[in-house]
């Protein structure tokens, strides 16, 4: 079995990757078979629809012309094998954006439809809607990676195979850059739609949420689809895939001698695939409360993937299995741990959410302090479990058993994804529902269980922050790493002694220097993100109150909202506002890593050098990963918080709705969308684009 695995287990792992297709095609086919509704239902969503398919077309275009320009340069400055892999990377991350949303947009008004019946049909459909996407993302990772990997090792062979790891690295850039503009693009546009369609619809108006008076409602629905399904799924593919190459880096670096440390983490994603399947069966066979129902799938995954994980170290590492195997568990623990502490600061029936809640009965501003205290005290559960779980694993395998562990929590993102497009699939749902005039009864289903999806979106957007933070560790050796390779090869080229290692020492000023730079860079992102959101947002309302004004008949019924002009608004000021935070992480890795060389090039007297650039990157790259980790975290923690208060007030508590903790709480939620659906998530392809890139860009600079 060990020869076996040696020699095929890769292979293998792109056929259980080739299942999580096959499987979410079977879904696929489970959920188009539902129940569309009445023809109104089928109306609306087919104009929701029509606006996400416009917005993401246009979206495509943009991005690829300035991925067409890197892809030049990188052919260029590096090798046709590595423009080939960010080629790869940045096709599969638009096209598991653009899976997102079809999934999405097909699965709303079956939801909808659903909960006509009832509750558990609801969720189902909603759920299995998310597990296509979920297990298309993580099949299309495996294979794309996976497949890439062996061939690109066959091409290079034994003799050049740092040039086989440059060009995977080259895949991990494209994934990551085009996550960064996919999370970008759709989360300004939905959350402008969003917070323009509440300001005037919800509290000038008093009308309720997605109510078709409302102008910007249509704009707000195709929003959830292309923000929070698209750019979710671009977001978790280069998670998944960047973190899987990481593996590969210090598996190549580390133990270049033992393959079976590049085979294990390709079959722990492969085996997870199973355990992730066997979850979502639970799930659609199971009759439990939505919420237990969700938690108890994601647990039983982890549970059947630590038993699947036992033999295959026993039979990969038959005299250290032990080394590897506590990883994975860790791996798999902080999973459970990480979504255990977001639905603890995101759900209705707990302290933090209520805490908001009671504060908007005394105005708006305490709303939004508490909302804020609640986000920066749930920066500290996360952080320590993420360090605690980097001791651990370091202890039994060094850096490795950190990579092995952030593959292993990364390994069950086909059922975490699934939660998260639980969430916009049932808030689709619920505007369909009002739109179409359905019953009530059937909106109060569609809340609930949006409630939850709130809640859901929270912990997997944590569960990708913490990934992140747990893989810090080893982004910044790997560069540590091939910096000190790329040195040693060059001197020895130049037939030059091996220079003398560099080290990272606070005592230097340039690392303090580089420190500041890196730790500055997520705040500077945010604020370009969240200037972004409002000034569209900004625009949203004046249209919105420009067509009520001119139209009076809209709000009496008797005239037609212009929903094509709100939905024009968005899509033109995402595509224009995404492009400059996108491309900032970027530009700051270029000019800290370039401007010491070209100064120690062109002008000595400065005593800058080619060394001090590198030691500035290195601390670029620990600030924008502590910092990042920090403000990612709390800015989800406290959107997803702001937005369940004012469901749990919406339920009938502190004067229900139209009541002035109702107003306030939609202050609070508003302040809580660019949060939790724009910047916050954001931050995470932005932390693995500074730290790739800063790799790939070795020995271009240093």
């Amino acid at each position: 079995m060990e020869t076996f695995l040696l020699n095929n287990g890769i292979y293998t792992a792109l056929v259980l990757g080739a299942l999580a297709i096959v499987t979410a095609i079977i879904l696929a086919v489970k959920v188009r078979a539902a129940g569309t509704g009445t023809d109104l239902m089928r109306e609306i969503a087919a104009a929701v629809e029509e606006g996400a398919k416009a917005y993401l077309s246009r979206q495509i275009k943009t991005i690829s012309a300035i991925a067409i320009v890197l892809l030049i340069l990188i052919a260029y400055f590096k090798h046709i094998p590595c423009a080939v892999g960010f080629l790869i990377g940045a096709t599969c991350s638009l096209l598991a954006g653009f899976i997102g949303m079809r999934v999405a947009v097909i699965s709303n008004i079956r939801t909808a439809q659903a909960a006509t019946i009832g509750a558990q049909p609801a969720l189902r459909i909603a759920f299995n809607g998310g597990a296509v996407t979920g297990l298309l993302v993580v099949g299309l990772a495996l294979l794309s990676v996976g497949g890439f990997y062996l061939g690109v090792d066959a091409y290079f062979g034994e003799a050049s195979h740092k040039q086989a790891l440059d060009a995977i690295i080259g895949l991990a850039l494209g994934s990551s850059l085009i996550s960064v503009f996919a999370r970008l693009g759709g989360g300004i546009y939905t959350k402008a739609a969003d917070v323009g369609a509440d300001l005037v619809g919800k509290i000038e108006q008093n009308l309720d949420e997605d109510d078709p008076r409302n102008p910007a409602t249509i704009a707000d629905n195709v929003g959830d689809n292309v923000g929070d399904c698209a750019g979710m799924a671009a977001d978790v593919f280069e998670t998944y895939a960047v973190s899987l190459i990481g593996s590969i880096l210090v598996a190549a670096i580390g133990f270049p001698a033992n393959p079976e440390y590049i085979v294990f983490p390709f079959m722990l994603c492969g085996l997870a695939v199973i355990a992730s399947v066997l979850g979502i069966v639970f799930i659609n066979v199971g009759n439990l409360k939505p919420t237990n129902a969700l938690l108890t799938g994601v647990a039983l995954s982890a549970i059947i993937a630590g038993c699947l994980f036992l033999p295959l170290s026993w039979v990969l590492f038959p005299d250290s299995w032990v080394t590897v195997y506590v990883p994975t568990l860790v791996g798999l623990a902080m999973t459970f741990i990480t979504v255990l502490i977001t639905n603890y600061y995101t759900a209705t029936q707990y302290a933090p959410v209520r805490k908001i809640a009671k504060a908007s009965e005394t105005g708006h501003a305490t709303n939004i302090i508490a909302g804020l205290a609640v986000g920066l005290h749930a920066t500290l559960l996360p952080v320590f479990f993420i360090g605690l779980s980097i001791v651990v694993s370091y202890s039994f395998h060094g850096l490795y058993g950190v990579a092995i562990a952030v593959v292993s929590m990364l390994s069950l993102s086909g059922i975490i994804i699934s939660l998260d497009a639980f969430g916009p699939i049932t808030d689709n749902a619920g505007g369909l529902a009002v739109m179409s005039k359905l019953p009530k009864e059937v909106r109060r289903i569609t809340d609930e269980l949006d409630a939850i999806g709130n809640t859901m979106k929270a912990v997997t957007k944590g569960y990708a922050i913490a990934s992140a933070g747990l893989a810090a560790l080893v982004l910044f050796t790997s560069y540590v790493n091939e910096l000190q390779v790329h040195r040693a090869s060059a001197a020895l080229l130049a037939g030059l002694p091996d220079p003398e290692r560099i080290v990272f020492s606070l005592e230097d000023p340039t690392i303090l220097i580089g420190l500041f730079i890196g730790g500055m860079l997520p705040f500077l992102f945010v604020a370009y993100t969240m200037d972004a959101v409002g000034k569209a947002a900004g625009a949203v309302v004046l249209e919105v109150r420009r067509q009520l004004k001119a139209k009076p008949g809209i709000l009496t019924g008797t005239d037609k909202p212009e929903y094509g002009t709100c939905v024009d608004i968005v899509t033109k000021a995402a595509l224009k506002e995404m492009i400059f935070p996108a491309l900032l992480p970027l530009l700051a890795v270029l000019l800290v890593a370039g401007v010491p060389t070209f100064c120690g090039h062109f002008f000595p007297g400065l005593g800058l050098t080619a060394d001090k650039g590198a030691t500035a990157l290195g601390g670029v790259l620990v600030g924008t990963i502590t910092t990042g980790l920090f403000v990612g975290i709390s800015l989800t923690s406290s959107g997803g918080a702001w937005d369940n208060a004012k469901k749990f007030i919406e339920e009938g508590n502190y004067g229900g709705k139209g009541s002035p903790a109702h107003a306030a709480a939609v202050t609070g939620d508003t302040v809580g969308d660019p949060y939790k659906d724009t910047s916050g998530p954001a931050i995470n392809p932005m932390i693995k684009v500074v730290n790739v890139l800063a790799i790939l860009i070795i020995p271009l600079f240093f």
